[in-house]
């Protein structure tokens, strides 16, 4: 099934792009990050690997403003300033049991006292698929559909930056790839950061790929297939990179000179 951009997405000209500068964050005795810089491009989707712990989360909080940094670093961004132009989509998909599909997607507004217009709800539904549940509770969905609820969630927002952290995780294989697919067509144009621990995941979505690694935490840059996302995972070069990723997860995320 093809997927289209919903109406009243953001243009790749209004992405902004982050840049991260000699970023110092520690908790206790532990310096995590020690002048650490990595950027994102503007428009593109960013996918951060690397093993549990290391800091990928925070580098996320870091982003949305979840997570002062008291010690030092600066967050340098292209256009508008990052807050209010910021959605977040988590691991869980954290939708409200009494309210239904519709009324988890436009919480947000809600919340916020504004009125999101019928005809922009319903192409966000339709976008996902979800048309046809839109009066459904959580309760009655699979996980799948669950995570579509969530991503429309997303969506709706229209907002420049996306941070995703693991969000297709708890799904099977086929929905995740499924969710992938989607994620690429209704998010493009936009910036981008997804944190993974899948490197078929990372590849078949990202426009660039940093592994973290190390105490404190660096970033290595990853080379990616030939072509823009979603990409087939089973060509050979997607294959020659996908080796390549897991030689340098397991080397902890080093390049070699």
């Amino acid at each position: 099934m093809p997927y289209r951009p919903a109406p009243g997405g953001t243009a790749g000209s209004d992405a902004i792009s982050i840049a991260l500068n000699d970023i110092f964050l520690s908790f206790g005795n532990r310096a995590l990050f020690r002048d650490f810089s990595v950027s994102f491009t503007a428009g593109a989707t960013s996918c951060l690997l690397g093993p549990s712990g290391v800091g990928k989360s925070t580098l996320l909080r870091i982003i949305a403003g979840l997570q002062p940094l008291p010690e030092g670093g600066q967050i340098v961004t292209s256009g508008p300033p990052l807050t209010g132009n910021i959605a977040y989509m988590a691991q869980d998909d954290l939708l409200l049991p009494w309210m239904t599909v519709a009324g988890n997607i436009t919480l947000g507004a809600r919340l916020r006292g504004e009125t999101v217009p019928g005809e922009r709800l319903d192409a966000i539904l339709c976008a996902v698929g979800l048309e046809d549940v839109a009066d459904a509770h959580p309760a009655t969905l699979s996980g799948g559909m669950r995570q579509r609820t969530a991503l429309a969630r997303t969506l709706i927002e229209d907002k420049p930056v996306i941070l995703m952290d693991e969000p297709f995780s708890a799904v099977d294989a086929l929905t995740r790839m499924r969710l992938q697919d989607m994620t690429g067509a209704l998010f493009a144009g936009r910036t981008v950061v997804l944190v993974t621990h899948d490197p078929i995941e990372a590849l078949r979505l990202a426009d660039q790929i940093h592994i973290l690694h190390g105490n404190p935490v660096q970033a290595a840059p990853v080379d990616i297939p030939p072509g823009t996302p979603v990409r087939d995972p089973g060509s050979r070069e997607f294959q020659r990179c996908y080796a390549a990723i897991l030689e340098q997860l397991g080397q902890g995320g080093k390049r070699e000179p």
